[in-house]
């Protein structure tokens, strides 16, 4: 292996209420290598990653870089220096364009002060076409779905041609082959003598793709692995100490009432002269997880929006339990029986600065057992927070906590816990474990099988193949707003089979697609 370009000895990071989130953790990282660092949110890996890049100070312990001590007091100071990084939670400019973005900091000049657009557009189309990134570089952050956003956060680190690239979950919203063509331009970086640090949760990805391997727990390093020498079976077990639940067979149980609790007859959403959602169609039976499966940016986010009643449709109707709520209000829907985990946690699901108690019982706060009309019911609600807080797994000091210092996973299963909470008949998770880890994401897909097996109907959005093809009964697939692909039952059908319906490559006929109606 080639010489050490980044070297952290003993890093100790405590904040001021107390938390330790890193305790001497040393991590060697080699000019040319993949180095994957896996471990449960919480585990210390964000803070570490923040200090590599300048964004926190280490109490105590030292950095090395290209063979210098370097102590970074921002983020630009690392960039400078060539170091990249991907975050899991997007740090982009809502109005600004996708070139804006990629190019902030480092615009293209002419004549020694004006910004040159047209290089810079074009600098920025060529770097999408040559790691085949999709995207239209000349639309708005904000009217971007969360895969693109992720895509622009992969270019902009790769225009500004880091010799230190972090990468924060970067393959969550990609399909099969997307994740492929990821991993040969990866491996094209490396060669070429770049580092990639890969930070992942998919540890069959993190097995194909890295030369070494660091697990981390409780903020502590339990060990660096050369990838030949260690197993899923052996990392699961340093990162969560217990084997991990992969088939939820066992788990699955009929449930007597299979009646159509959600429907959604051609169902179009029409936008200047093109159809963001055409003639969607498919019924959602109780007792059972239907999966949509798709490359983000599809129509699968304006699907869920419709049924939620956040965006309204064209065409088309949306039956729940037979009854037409196509023109209810959200709290309409909520009331008769909707409950939602949205894609966007931190944006959609909660309010960062309130407390988990608040958060928990956001989309119930009327409830009679915790609210008179008059005033709230402090107790009771503190109650209720700490029962969920308790059956959730949730780490936080309290419930009185502020929503927005857990971890991603913690705040995921505050999410996941208020909606439960509801009993609904009719649950929308869209990516529910997007970005968390593998134990938070068991977790919550256990939680998703007990509401199945009481009768709830769930709809299933996940850009995660293994996670759709695990959960559900049937799945279809979308692309360019139209539903391509119907499979009545998940044996047989494999991820790469899947992975050509999202890409347009294959589609059923109008026969076959008729069962995710009719079923």
């Amino acid at each position: 292996m080639s010489d050490t370009i980044l070297k952290l000895d003993n890093i100790t990071k405590i904040y001021g209420n107390g938390v330790v989130a890193n305790k001497n953790v040393s991590i060697d990282l080699k000019k040319g290598e993949i180095h994957s660092i896996v471990g449960e949110n919480g585990a210390g890996k964000s803070t570490l990653m923040k200090i590599i890049f300048g964004i926190e100070n280490a109490s105590s312990g030292t950095i090395t870089y290209k063979g210098k001590e370097v102590h970074f007091s921002n983020s630009m100071e690392a960039i400078h220096a060539g170091i990249g990084m991907v975050h899991q939670h997007f740090m982009l400019i809502p109005s600004f364009t996708v070139v804006q973005s990629i190019i902030l900091g480092m615009e293209p000049i002419k004549h020694g002060i004006f910004i040159d657009m047209k290089k810079a557009l074009s600098q920025t189309k060529e770097l999408a076409k040559k790691y085949n990134f999709d995207i239209d570089v000349t639309k708005k952050i904000a009217d971007l779905s969360v895969g693109e956003k992720q895509k622009v956060e992969i270019l902009k680190t790769l225009y500004r041609d880091a010799e230190v690239i972090i990468l924060d979950e970067p393959t969550s919203v990609l399909t099969p082959q997307e994740t492929v063509n990821l991993f040969n331009e990866l491996r094209k970086f490396k060669d070429m003598g770049h580092t990639i640090v890969f930070i992942s949760h998919k540890l069959n990805e993190v097995k194909q793709i890295s030369d070494r391997i660091t697990i981390m727990r409780n903020g502590e390093s339990r060990g660096t692995y050369n990838n030949a020498d260690i197993t899923i079976e052996k990392m699961t077990d340093l990162i969560i100490d217990r084997d991990l639940i992969t088939d939820y067979s066992h788990l699955r149980k009929d449930y007597e009432n299979v009646s159509t609790v959600l429907k959604v007859d051609n169902l179009s959403i029409e936008r200047k002269t093109r159809f963001i959602l055409k003639d969607v169609s498919f019924a959602l039976k109780r007792g059972e997880i239907l999966g949509v499966a798709g490359v983000q940016g599809n129509g699968q986010a304006e699907l869920v929006r419709c049924i939620t009643g956040l965006m309204e449709q064209t065409h088309g109707k949306i039956l729940l339990a037979d009854n037409d709520i196509s023109k209810d209000s959200i709290k309409q829907r909520r009331v008769k029986g909707i409950a939602y985990i949205p894609e966007d946690r931190m944006g959609d699901g909660i309010a960062e600065q309130a407390s988990v108690s608040d958060n928990i019982i956001s989309t119930y706060y009327d409830r009679k057992d915790i609210n008179s009309r008059f005033f709230m019911l402090n107790k009771k609600i503190v109650a209720e927070a700490d029962r969920l807080i308790k059956k959730f797994s949730i780490k936080t000091q309290s419930s009185k906590t502020k929503i927005g210092s857990l971890s991603g996973g913690n705040i995921q299963k505050v999410v996941v816990a208020r909606e439960y909470n509801t009993a609904p008949s009719c649950m929308i998770a869209e990516q529910p474990t997007h970005g968390i880890d593998i134990g938070s994401a068991e977790f919550i897909h256990t939680q998703l099988i007990d509401m199945r097996n009481k009768g709830a109907g769930i709809l299933l959005v996940s850009a995660d193949l293994s996670e759709v093809m695990n959960l559900s009964d049937r799945i279809v697939v979308f692309y360019e707003g139209e539903i391509v692909g119907y499979f009545k039952s998940v044996k047989g059908v494999t991820e790469n089979e899947l992975g050509l319906y999202m890409l347009g490559v294959k589609r059923q006929t109008p026969e076959e697609l008729g069962g995710a109606l009719n079923d």
